[in-house]
């Protein structure tokens, strides 16, 4: 039986609908989430497969049954019934501004904790050595997309960027052996960014991932993946703050270590970036 409530019913008001009626896995499934919907919410569709004693296919029928598209349709639902309306406390909107940038300045050391040596040394000796760059990203990724290209361009390292989606996998399926698709997504899961990695993959070229998540489907197709802890490490802390300024941070060091790496040619380049800089300065 598949949900024919009303469309913005909880999930858990479905759950307790439908669970008489769902099949033994699905049941295993919805049991599950319902036993401890906070904990299932951060789970890739695997891990709660692998928690309920089911295959994964069974947790992508039960999402269907209970009137989702799919798994990640049913974790953004589940994600949404947990989230409190904000309240403005003592200290108004100013206190909330503040709280946040507390927040985040309190997160910044786990900033670099999934960052590795290794790993930065082979994203970097795969942008230096690249026939081509291409970036990918989309959404709330977008804008650090501009900026990685403006700055590696800035450094001598030339660098393409097609804001529109279809225009990015198309522009990955012409990559060859030798070329680099540096792919974006904090959550590691959008299907555009994700499909974009996956064609790149395919023509044989190198894909560098950028994302907050170890576990997410970006991480899977990276050649190299360089993780970004987000300031709230949890699903439904990504949907809420999308934040990307930890990924920015790091984003400035890599290419501060991309200078360095290169030496001269990339300080001449950055010299005459800085010239057309001044050029286009008025009073």
């Amino acid at each position: 039986m598949t949900w024919t409530g009303a469309p913005e019913a909880p999930p858990s008001a479905r759950i307790a609908a439908l669970l008489p009626s769902l099949q033994p896995s699905e049941r295993r499934v919805a049991e599950t989430i319902a036993e401890d919907a906070a904990a299932s919410v951060d789970m890739t569709a695997q891990q709660l497969a692998t928690a309920a004693g089911v295959g994964r296919a069974s947790v992508v029928r039960a999402a269907q049954s209970l009137g989702y598209e799919g798994y990640p349709q049913l974790r953004v639902a589940l994600a949404r019934e947990e989230v409190a309306d904000p309240a403005l406390g003592a200290e108004g909107s100013l206190g909330v501004v503040l709280g946040a940038l507390d927040r985040f300045s309190k997160t910044l050391p786990a900033a670099a904790s999934g960052l590795t040596a290794g790993a930065v040394e082979e994203f970097l000796e795969a942008l230096d050595g690249a026939g081509r760059v291409v970036v990918a990203a989309s959404g709330l990724s977008a804008p650090l997309a501009y900026d990685v290209t403006l700055r590696l361009v800035s450094a001598g390292r030339p660098v393409e960027y097609v804001p529109d989606s279809l225009a990015q996998r198309i522009t990955a399926s012409q990559l060859v052996e030798g070329d680099v698709l540096l792919a974006i997504s904090g959550s590691g899961t959008s299907t555009t960014t994700v499909g974009a990695a996956i064609t790149a993959r395919a023509a044989g070229a190198t894909v560098l991932g950028l994302t907050a998540f170890a576990r997410s489907p970006l991480a899977q197709h990276a050649n190299t993946i360089l993780v970004v802890p987000s300031p709230a490490p949890s699903f439904t802390g990504e949907l809420l703050l999308t934040s990307r300024a930890g990924m920015a941070l790091v984003i400035e060091g890599l290419v501060e270590a991309f200078v360095a790496r290169r030496g001269r040619s990339a300080t001449d380049a950055r010299a005459a970036a800085l010239t057309a800089i001044s050029d286009a300065l008025i009073e």
